[in-house]
């Protein structure tokens, strides 16, 4: 049974038709609000549409679309007045959502591992759709269409309880003094005064920031607060923990002392979820990745087997010996030679297989004509596969 699950239906397509016109007419609403008083098209305007669209996670590449289109409009009417641009941002988000609407169900679902919690990264470019998936877990904002699943039944009010989220807008209040403010959102998830005052001091002390509790948060730094926000969002002990860039504004001994705690939630029991555009910052304690694109899943597993099934069938040897033996001509029936390095005791090549089945003759011609040293796949890291999927370039390794 999955920790959340969120399921989108095609038969709920009346519930659907309905959730797509309240998303047209919020951003029709934002829209009007922005070009208001207006009386032409000029850079503030299209300054202020660019910023209402990118935050309706309406996504980076349809805006672009829309504002080069009103940007030809104006160039060649030089003159296009706010009723007339109302009727092209209307038709454009119309056939946007549209298109999105039969764009089939999409399913989300986390799966404890032999009922052990685990880490999930969740990527996407900018206006993807993680931001509001996010918001829709934490009941911030209402589905359009689905429903979300935790702990195998509908996500209720109260799940909020058992949820941690931190965003990436950070929210401290400047005024009030750290140990005061924390109490204060500890209560708000539950917590009694002492039972909070208590666990806020074990984190203080662990975290070495006991001195802090009496200051003001205007007196502490971004990285300072950022500590403080951490503990806040895990004090209350949740089953899901929810990370939007929680790495934003560390150095990289506070980023690894945020790692390390949070792989300890996860031993403990909570499955964390990340949000975020650096991969490489997270990969090595994410267990599981999911890339959404348009607000569509277009790849998610385990991060381990995703980087095997779509390695692009690399790899590296280790040789002594002469270069040349590792001419393209002598390995074409193999393999082809996409580079080799001098070195010293060794040299290295790379080069991308024919097929699976070259890896056992490859080696014997190898051991023929080199002093063979090593020989081993080279798997791509995430980012590089991210890259790929959201450039429709992935393709799919046979692995035997």
């Amino acid at each position: 049974m999955g920790l959340f699950n969120i399921f989108s239906k095609k038969e709920h397509k009346e519930d659907l038709d309905k959730g797509l016109e309240k998303t047209k007419e919020g951003v029709f609403s934002k829209l009007a609000r922005a070009v208001a008083g207006k009386s032409k098209v000029d850079e503030e305007v299209l300054d202020n549409l660019e910023e209402v669209l990118i935050t309706s996670d309406v996504g980076v590449d349809t805006t672009v679309r829309i504002i080069e289109r009103i940007e030809k409009r104006v160039a060649e009417d030089k003159y296009m007045n706010t009723a007339e641009l109302n009727r092209i941002l209307r038709t454009e988000i119309t056939a946007l959502l549209e298109e999105n609407k039969s764009a089939g169900e999409e399913n989300f679902s986390y799966e404890k591992r032999n009922g052990m919690p685990y880490v999930v990264m969740v990527v996407g470019v900018n206006g993807a759709g993680k931001t509001t998936l996010i918001r829709i877990i934490n009941r911030i904002t209402a589905p359009d269409s689905g429903r979300v699943f935790f702990d195998g039944r509908p996500l209720a009010p109260d799940d909020i309880y058992r949820i941690g989220y931190l965003p990436e807008e950070r929210g401290l209040y400047k005024k009030m003094r750290v140990g005061e403010q924390a109490l204060y959102f500890a209560q708000l998830k539950g917590l009694s005064k002492r039972e909070a005052t208590e666990r806020l001091r074990a984190w203080f002390e662990k975290f070495g920031i006991a001195e802090w509790w009496d200051r003001k948060v205007e007196e502490l730094s971004k990285g300072m607060a950022q500590k403080i926000q951490f503990i806040i969002t895990v004090l209350h002990r949740p089953a899901l923990l929810i990370f939007d860039e929680p790495f934003s504004g560390f150095d990289p001994i506070n980023a690894n002392l945020l790692k390390n705690e949070i792989l300890a939630l996860r031993d403990s029991g909570a499955t964390v979820i990340f949000s975020t555009h650096n991969m490489s910052s997270v990969e090595e304690i994410c267990d599981h990745i999911t890339l959404i694109d348009r607000s569509r899943n277009v790849l998610s597993g385990a991060v381990g087997e995703i980087r095997r099934r779509y390695g692009e069938s690399v790899f590296r040897i280790d040789f002594a010996g002469d270069p040349a033996a590792l001419s393209q001509q002598e390995l074409q029936p193999y393999c082809s030679v996409l580079g080799i390095k001098r070195g010293a005791p060794y040299h290295t090549a790379e080069v991308r297989l024919v097929s699976p089945d070259a890896v056992r003759p490859l080696i014997g011609l190898l051991n023929e004509r080199t002093e063979l040293h090593g020989f081993s796949e080279v798997i791509p890291g995430m980012n590089d596969i991210f890259i790929r999927a959201v450039n429709g370039q992935l393709e799919q390794t046979d692995h035997e």
